[in-house]
């Protein structure tokens, strides 16, 4: 059930929250716990707009603008004099966000009942990754919250930006692609069986490649309903494939092997691993446990494969750059030099930083150009099928021909 109720904390402030409790004595005993001495409880009766609330929040999520936002306007106001309780209260009431709004709130009561904030953050792995935590967890051993979560905004932000640009770029190549499949099965529907029938008139016998064409044809015409679900549930089933963890190893290997997408692979690797570490070194995070949550950042398994052996290399006494020498396929020359220059002037966090920064620039352009490197490949797929198409449906017009010869 749940209970709206007024309280004094230990400090004397008196406030109003929510809680989900058993019972009324449940509510009040869990306060006591929590440090506070209740005043009020009353249940609050759940109405058809809360049920239709509560409806919503299974299917709500927090996007990565709205956790940016949240980062941004909560180190503000931090920075501003409020205390932590109060800024989260604040936020709370203004989000419409419907998961974020139930988040915040369990998150105020948290600190209002004295736990941590980033113990209070850990308990949502689904919204605020590890990263998040650790650096929030940094920022108030070195009390310096507000600094850590702008720092986390920033962070948020160029990742999120990376992000973008990477599939802004393979938005045009999917639409076309996709417009070819529609426009493809509709000319097998409407116009491959006007050309059958006139084939079956004038008797032509007809090659194997004009057979499949026509096979094609008549069942997309006698069923292009289905066909268009078929080619959906084909589509989600090769997206779920390959976002399966058994093939992410043999697709990891091959992103790297292939030409043109092998160097982006590269650059977006390196510039995400020096970014995150390089956050996490200035939030005051230890080397091992900042390799250890870049670990997680990264997907590339080739790349984890690399952080892991830098973890161990460290813990063992042996240099940070160590690990990216022996991998340059992966890494570039330039990362494990430059670190090793950090590591021996004592700016680690400043190298990788500009590593980072370095390869974003890189990855950015790169993106600008991929539409016009991917353009002359789609052109080739295109004339391929066509020019199938065009031979298979116009050679048995040279069979018609030959024989009124």
């Amino acid at each position: 059930m749940l209970f709206s109720y007024n309280a004094k904390s230990k400090t004397g402030e008196i406030f109003e929250s929510t809680l989900e409790a058993a019972s009324r004595f449940a509510a009040a005993r869990e306060l006591k716990s929590r440090g506070s001495i209740p005043l009020s409880i009353t249940e609050k009766k759940e109405n058809f707009m809360g049920r239709f609330s509560n409806v919503l929040n299974i299917f709500s999520k927090v996007s990565v603008n709205e956790q940016i936002i949240f980062t941004k306007n909560l180190s503000g106001m931090l920075r501003a004099g409020l205390s932590l309780y109060r800024a989260l209260s604040v936020l709370q009431k203004q989000t419409k966000n419907v998961k974020l709004n139930k988040i915040l709130l369990a998150l105020s009561n948290d600190i209002n009942s004295g736990e941590t904030f980033s113990f209070s953050l850990s308990k949502f792995p689904d919204v605020f990754s590890k990263l998040f935590v650790s650096m929030t967890a940094a920022g108030e051993e070195s009390g310096n919250l507000s600094g850590a979560l702008s720092e986390i905004g920033a962070n948020l932000e160029k990742a999120h930006s990376l992000t973008k640009k990477i599939k802004g770029a393979l938005v045009y190549p999917g639409v076309i692609m996709s417009a070819m499949v529609v426009i493809g099965v509709l000319m097998f529907a409407f116009v491959v069986p006007t050309l059958a029938g006139t084939f079956k008139e004038l008797g032509v016998t007809l090659p194997l490649s004009t057979q499949i064409l026509v096979f094609l044809g008549n069942f997309f015409s006698n069923n292009l309903i289905l066909t268009f679900v078929i080619i959906a549930v084909i589509g989600f089933c090769l997206y779920s494939i390959f976002r399966s963890k058994f093939l992410a190893p043999y697709i990891d290997f091959a992103l790297i092997k292939i030409p043109v997408i092998s160097n982006l692979v590269k650059e977006i690797n390196t510039a995400r691993t020096s970014r995150t570490i390089s956050s996490l070194l200035l939030s005051g995070v230890s080397i091992t446990r900042a390799i250890e949550i870049t670990e997680d950042v990264v997907q590339n398994n080739l790349y984890k494969k690399v952080l892991k052996e830098a973890k161990v290399a460290v813990e063992k006494g042996a240099p940070f750059s160590k690990a990216f020498e022996e991998h340059p396929k992966l890494y570039p020359i330039m990362m494990a030099e430059m670190i090793e220059v950090g590591e021996e002037t004592g700016k680690l966090s400043d190298m990788l930083l500009q590593i980072a920064l370095f390869y974003e620039e890189e990855v950015e352009g790169k993106t600008k150009n991929l539409s016009t490197i991917i353009e002359p490949l789609l052109m080739v797929v295109i004339g391929a099928a066509v020019g199938f198409f065009a031979i298979s449906m116009i050679s048995p017009l040279y069979s018609i021909l030959g024989n009124i010869n």
